[in-house]
């Protein structure tokens, strides 16, 4: 008997099913049945259900002989399930990565429960992903498993199957099944939640909502839209059945209310000329279902005053109203846009006619950031080495103030794209410093490129280098990249990374400290996760399976992850995607496992362990979508991991900090990090603004002691406390 039944309804979704069972059949947690249901769909669904089934016996076809409907369907693969629990994902969705692991877990952590409700996120043909907005009901605070009437708030949540799984005998039990028509998920959704002797929450995406841009049944224009009222009166019909329930109705009565304004303001929904007939049918069940005396919020007064009287033409005239208080709204936002774009334009003219301020300095970063990075760094060292500039940081464009600075500091210092709109004047003097050391292909580079340069104009591209009078470079590899890529006149500064600097002036205070604002526990080994962006993928997601690599290694180990996708929510991974400042999560860290993230030439100036997590089929698809300068994998700074099993064996063996991952980061530190000694910022504000010609002296590697990380003086490796994976792997720290 398998852990999960995945039952999934095809109905004219060829373009979408592949990836949805796929998703599902790719789970990390593989004890599952996928039941595919072919709901008669005229176009290549069966087929696809039939592919499947052929190269994996999990999958368990079910072809229909009449199209019966989603609900129908569901019925159908209802009644072949022999899971323990029941997961229902529409054929054009997807489950996140391991999200039945996740699932599995968190049941066995709340004993079973009936119901276990997790949570979903949109993702739009744009390639836009929106988290659910009510995701604050699905906190894992507090007491668990819980009943309805401890949380009933999660009744405000999507009124739909398929974020929720499902204890197979409380469903067969209570006889719960899947109504015809439209709206089919509300008279299952409501009765299972009030049912329920056990619930329980998962504050986790398990489940990827398309957002079709043409073809969703809801936003298809249909009297179908009408089954509305017969699925709340068998919701009603249940509650009339059951006493005991009987509190329920005012809180349903008003779901009801909301969902009924809903389809009825939606004008894609009911057919032209219908509206009216959709109103007094509202009406009549409004006067059906109404508690007398029941408290209605003042939110949705409104929506209950229309509907109770069946005011259609009130309603038609606030519609036409509100419409035309947004379009007037917008106007006037665009005219106030308009007005105030020209007026900060003549401000900046004005500006560019005034004296150039030789004693003044700002800076900006690529993300708006201030006191970060590279141009952070530097303005600190602008006050200590040049304390007659002032400094400060560039406001937000919508200012004048912004304008004043660009028309009259002197020196402008900026880590990514300055203003395009950006005059240079004669005496100022522009230095980019860039954001790191390329592994990843840049500037001109990209041109081959278009899934990594995406939108980049390379010609305001060129003529932004053109106003650059200083770059700043870390080693020879930088330079010879930076004046290739990004062809001008400007001078390279090869004198090291500013913001590597803290990494040999920091104090293991420094490090206590950082590391107790994170919550970092005294013996406790920090892995630095830090994963780049997949230019080739509109939706990012985590690489790693963090949780179960944290359950293989042990309770010792903790993850701070900063990743372009979601963070699995666990005591031991801590968040720190947001945080301010990489170079202090790096201090805090003992180890750091990447990919291919420019980080990793920053934190081997550290002298401190790199593992490298490089599958296969990730580097060939990153190289193929962004291009690599050298091969990372055969010159790496640590151990190669080419699978999740290897990763883990590297640090269960110790392989992460032993000898031959020490000789690796010693070869990578020589070649990446020369200057790095500490006195980068002051090198260059030395050389731009005090003038001094030659380059300051540098102390040699040998010389460098960068402080040491926490777990620097354990004396083994913290082992893991389960079993390793059985069969052969191969641990490429060798290499």
């Amino acid at each position: 008997m398998p852990r999960f039944s995945v039952i999934v309804p095809a109905y004219k979704v060829q373009a979408y099913l592949h990836e949805c069972l796929e998703s599902v059949l790719s789970q990390s947690y593989p004890d599952l049945e996928l039941i595919a249901v072919d709901d008669c769909s005229p176009d290549g669904s069966g087929a696809v259900i039939d592919e499947f089934a052929a190269r994996d016996p999990r999958v368990r076809p079910l072809h229909l002989a009449e199209n019966r409907g989603l609900g129908g369907a569901r019925n159908a693969g209802l009644e072949k399930a022999t899971g323990d629990y029941l997961v229902f994902l529409d054929g054009d969705d997807t489950l996140t990565p391991h999200a039945l692991r996740s699932i599995a877990d968190r049941l066995k952590e709340t004993g079973e429960p009936d119901v276990l409700v997790y949570d979903y996120a949109r993702t739009f043909w744009t390639g836009e992903t929106v988290r659910n907005i009510v995701s604050v009901q699905l906190t894992e605070q507090g007491p668990a498993p819980f009943r309805l009437e401890d949380r009933p708030g999660l009744l405000h949540l999507l009124m739909v199957a398929w974020n929720k799984a499902y204890r197979r005998e409380f469903v067969e039990r209570e006889g719960f099944a899947f109504p015809p028509g439209y709206y089919e998920d509300t008279p299952w959704t409501f009765p299972v939640l009030l049912s329920a002797e056990s619930i329980a929450t998962l504050d986790r995406v398990c489940v990827y909502y398309r957002q079709r841009r043409r073809g969703n049944i809801l936003s298809t224009t249909s009297r179908s839209h009408f089954d509305i009222f017969e699925q709340y009166d068998r919701v009603f019909a249940f509650l009339d059945a059951r006493p005991e329930l009987a509190r329920w109705r005012p809180v349903l009565f008003r779901r009801m209310v909301d969902h009924l304004a809903k389809v009825l303001a939606r004008r894609d929904r009911l057919p032209r000329g219908s509206r009216a007939e959709f109103l007094r049918r509202a009406r009549a069940h409004y006067r059906r279902h109404r508690v007398p005396g029941a408290p209605v919020p003042l939110s949705s007064r409104l929506h209950h005053t229309l509907i109770r009287w069946g005011l259609h033409r009130t309603y038609r005239t606030l519609q036409s109203a509100a419409a035309g208080r947004r379009r007037t709204a917008k106007l006037t936002v665009k005219l106030l846009r308009a007005t105030r774009g020209l007026a900060l334009r003549v401000h900046y003219r004005v500006q560019l006619r005034l004296p150039l301020r030789a004693d003044r300095a700002v800076f900006t970063t690529h993300d708006g950031r201030a006191h970060t990075c590279n141009p952070g760094a530097l303005e600190e060292a602008f006050r200590t080495h040049a304390p007659r500039i002032r400094t400060s940081w560039l406001p937000r464009p919508d200012t004048a103030a912004h304008w004043t600075a660009l028309a009259r500091s002197k020196y402008l210092v900026s880590n990514g794209e300055f203003e395009p709109r950006l005059v240079k004047r004669p005496g100022q003097v522009l230095v980019q410093t860039h954001q790191g050391t390329p592994l990843g292909h840049m500037g001109l580079d990209l041109q081959e490129r278009p899934a990594a340069a995406r939108d980049l104009d390379f010609e305001r591209l060129l003529d932004g280098v053109d106003k650059w009078d200083y770059v700043l470079s870390a080693n020879r590899h930088s330079t010879l990249v930076w004046e290739r890529v990004h062809p001008g006149t400007y001078t390279t500064l090869e004198y090291g990374l500013p913001r590597n600097d803290v990494f040999q002036k920091a104090t293991s205070a420094d490090v206590t400290r950082i590391r107790d604002s994170l919550g970092i526990a005294a013996d406790t080994v920090a892995i630095l996760y830090a994963p780049v962006h997949r230019d080739h993928r509109r939706t990012q997601r985590c690489p790693l399976d963090l949780e179960r690599v944290l359950s293989r290694l042990g309770p010792r180990y903790v993850v701070l992850a900063r990743t372009p996708g979601p963070v699995p929510h666990s005591t031991r991974i801590i968040d720190v995607t947001g945080h301010p400042s990489v170079e202090q999560l790096a201090l805090a860290s003992d180890v750091l496992v990447t990919d291919y993230a420019p980080l990793m030439f920053d934190y081997a100036g550290l002298d401190r362990p790199i593992v490298i997590h490089a599958p296969d089929d990730d580097w060939a698809a990153y190289r193929a979508a962004r291009g690599t300068y050298f091969d990372l994998r055969a010159f790496p700074p640590g151990a190669v991991a080419r699978s999740e099993d290897e990763l883990i064996d590297i640090f269960a063996t110790g392989h992460w900090r032993g000898s031959r991952s020490v000789q690796l980061r010693s070869a990578f530190r020589e070649r990446f990090c020369p200057y790095d000694d500490g006195r980068a910022a002051e090198r260059v504000v030395r050389h731009v603004v005090l003038g001094e010609t030659g380059r300051p002296p540098v102390v040699p590697l040998a010389e460098r002691h960068p402080v040491p990380s926490a777990a620097a003086g354990l004396a083994r490796s913290p082992q893991a406390t389960v079993p390793q994976p059985g069969g052969p792997l191969t641990v490429t720290d060798s290499l």
